[in-house]
């Protein structure tokens, strides 16, 4: 567990079931353009309860990091903060993150993707860190400026959200 000044982050467990599941569902309208399968697969408690046994699996796979963020005062989950896509021949992986609406614009993503970036690179031994994140999501925009990651390019037709044209997505990086 990593304690910050209002939340702690902790890796995916499967005991917090009920609670990704709330967050899911409470945040249903921000997660199903960038993380369609996320919310698939917590929209109900049987399916929470699965997708956090899978993830606390791979996470002690090394195969891909799944956190939860929660406030000091609760137990609830506030954000769900991916370490993906790991090539481990580059030492690289992909940022992926979701706040609930409450914490919107509080500035608890940059805290966690910064601490997370250092943990990726002192524990992970990660030296190149990412983030994919479409030009009209300018929050996403912000924290991964905040956070010092530098824009590298644009993705040409890099994701589709489901039922929509595919999108051009802004590649952001950051080096150890």
């Amino acid at each position: 567990m990593i304690s910050l000044d209002r939340i702690y982050i902790e890796p995916i467990r499967t005991e917090e079931f009920w609670n990704v599941c709330n967050f899911a569902v409470a945040n249903e309208h921000r997660m199903k353009r960038y993380f369609p399968l996320t919310l698939k697969q917590n929209l109900t408690p049987e399916l929470s309860k699965r997708f956090t046994t899978l993830k606390s699996k791979e996470f002690a796979n090394n195969e891909e990091y799944l956190f939860t963020a929660k406030p000091k005062n609760d137990r609830s989950v506030i954000a769900l903060v991916y370490i993906k896509e790991l090539d481990w021949d580059k030492k690289q992986g992909e940022f992926a993150y979701c706040v609930d609406y409450n914490w919107e614009g509080k500035g608890v993503t940059t805290e966690i993707v910064k601490t997370l970036s250092d943990y990726a690179f002192k524990e992970l031994g990660l030296e190149v860190l990412q983030i994919i994140v479409h030009k009209d999501n300018t929050g996403s925009v912000r924290v991964a400026e905040k956070c010092h990651f530098v824009w590298q390019k644009t993705l040409k037709n890099e994701y589709t959200p489901p039922g929509k044209s595919p999108l051009d997505m802004e590649l952001y990086e950051l080096y150890n």
